[in-house]
């Protein structure tokens, strides 16, 4: 997560995160960490069951998982983004989320191995953060418990 402005969306995805046994969160740049009261109270005590580090630099953390041999990915739209229905997920894949406003940054985007997206119909053009991270961890956790990865 780089640069959430919102604790409470910060809990939430705690969470999600918690519900999908995410292996860990990173907290970044302008991001709120545990203790604080607004991530408590969307949380649930979630905070306490996914492991979680903050980084200030979200490029840092992005490193640091490709070292580790994580595939990145963003959850942005960009000119070259994916419906997530069309990402195939393949090994070990770290998610960025961006900026509740700004979304992910471009330095960031340079990082990445691919940019996926959630088709919109509306007149809005974003999800909220917390939204967001619910509809991407669900739709990987069908993929990959059907099989459907490379």
């Amino acid at each position: 997560m780089d640069n959430l402005r919102s604790a409470h969306n910060v809990g939430s995805v705690f969470r999600t995160a918690d519900a999908f046994l995410v292996d860990k969160i990173y907290l970044c740049g302008i991001t709120a960490t545990p203790p604080n009261r607004d991530i408590s109270k969307s949380a649930l005590g979630a905070t306490e069951s996914v492991n979680w580090q903050y980084i200030s630099g979200a490029a840092d953390a992005v490193k640091q998982c490709i070292n580790d041999g994580y595939s990145i990915v963003c959850v942005e739209q960009t000119t070259e983004s994916i419906h997530l229905e069309q990402f195939t997920p393949s090994g070990p894949i770290a998610l960025i989320f961006g900026n509740e406003v700004n979304g992910v940054s471009d330095e960031l985007l340079g990082l990445c191995n691919a940019a996926i997206e959630i088709p919109q119909f509306g007149t809005k053009h974003s999800f909220n953060v917390s939204v967001c991270a619910g509809m991407v961890l669900y739709d990987l956790y069908l993929k990959t418990r059907s099989g459907k990865t490379s």
